[in-house]
């Protein structure tokens, strides 16, 4: 059977197992979140020792799921990180009452870490504002809140000048992988972050699965030819559990299967362990993933929902499937089928620009949509399309 292993936080004194359970993506079901299979997967995760859980108050139902769950005997198990975000805080009063509804969605009296959700230097200030430190200093004192971080998208720049701006800081959230060493704040603010011993955890570690599902023939070659045998995730995993800075890497696993496999990959992981052939073939990994993929969208969500009913995430996909695996009738029918019913087609994009001030990856969506356009609803693929549907019809 696997241990978990944990790494002790310098600086909350928290021994936290390295791999998070990420709740941004539970297994849904007809367009809901399936509750029975959700239950049993984070079940099984606390069982096998995942102690540390992500949420946010802007992620759909999502703390409402979990505090029920944990309600039945497990919130002493855990730790709970939640945050809350600018667009939902104007006032001192305003984040009192977000604050407490946290609290009653989570069915606790207290938040283990509680979080800035995806903050930039403005909104920092707007926070500091309305009274942020003050709050956060009385919460505190209440053991209401035990710890003080955020999470961050932005640049380099202006991830150091929040760090520097506030002494106090417990943790940090950042998206880090091997295909993001220098994406964001990257390897430049991770030893930054790290100077400043604050606890470090890690989102987005397999790209929102496009380490493991958008991978070239080329790429999956490379990890079936290399001597130690180890799967796309087990590979972008243990890169990240290579690096001793890093304290807990997030996952936001949808299956027992993925909760099991990395439960087994966290549990043999060491640090400084990779030796230098297993580097370079990281390397080439990064660099396939680099001349073959269309758009550097991770499937988040934060988009959505578009004004005038654009599945972007979805969009993206179908286009970046059609540019890795050259299969492009397959997935323009296929894009067609799950978007013209419900006329969410990125042909529908009014150039509003919405989208493109919610992205955490600063995707140019509106210049994209144009290429999913134009590569994928092309009159010849709308005919095969309406083929397809007749076929169907007369079967």
């Amino acid at each position: 059977m696997a241990h978990m292993k944990y790494k002790k936080i310098d600086k909350t004194g928290d021994e936290l197992s390295i791999l998070g359970y990420g709740c941004m993506r539970y297994p849904h079901k007809n367009g809901r979140i399936n509750f029975e299979e959700t239950e049993k997967q984070i079940r099984i995760a606390i069982d096998n020792g995942v102690n540390y859980f992500d949420t946010a108050y802007i992620y759909p139902q999502s703390e409402e799921v979990l505090g029920k769950i944990l309600s039945e005997g497990y919130r002493e198990k855990v730790k709970i990180a939640t945050k809350t975000h600018i667009s939902k805080i104007k006032s001192m009063e305003r984040l009192k009452k977000v604050f407490q509804r946290q609290l009653k969605r989570l069915q606790t009296d207290y938040i283990d870490y509680y979080l800035l959700h995806d903050i930039t230097l403005e909104d920092w200030g707007k926070f500091k504002e309305i009274g942020i430190l003050t709050f956060i200093e009385k919460e505190k004192k209440k053991n209401r809140i035990k710890n003080f971080g955020f999470s961050f998208h932005g640049n380099i720049n202006n991830f150091k000048k929040i760090l520097d701006d506030y002494d106090d800081w417990d943790m940090t959230l950042i998206q880090y992988n091997y295909i993001d060493e220098n994406y964001q704040v990257g390897e430049e603010g991770l030893e930054y972050a790290s100077s400043k011993n604050v606890g470090i955890m890690i989102m987005e570690p397999l790209r929102g699965g496009m380490l493991i599902n958008k991978l070239s023939k080329e790429s999956k070659k490379l990890i079936k030819n290399f001597p130690i045998k180890r799967s796309p995730a087990e590979w972008a995993l243990k890169w990240l559990w290579n690096d001793e800075r890093i304290d807990v890497v997030i996952s936001g696993m949808s299956s027992q299967e993925d909760i099991m496999e990395n439960i087994a990959i966290a549990s043999e992981v060491e640090p400084n362990s990779l030796n230098e052939d297993e580097f370079e073939l990281i390397n080439k990994l990064r660099n396939n993933f680099k001349n073959n993929v269309a758009v550097d969208c991770t499937g988040c969500g934060y988009c959505l929902p578009c004004p005038y009913g654009v599945d972007i995430p979805l969009s993206f996909s179908y286009y970046n499937d059609k540019i890795i695996f050259k299969r492009g009738v397959y997935y323009s029918v296929f894009y067609l089928l799950k978007t013209t019913e419900n006329k969410s087609y990125a042909s529908v994009c009014a150039k509003c620009g919405v989208c493109e001030s919610k992205c955490p990856q600063n995707i140019p969506i509106m210049k994209e949509l144009d290429n999913v356009n134009s590569n994928l609803e092309t009159w010849y693929y709308k005919l095969l399309y309406k083929i397809f549907k007749f076929v169907q019809r007369v079967r």
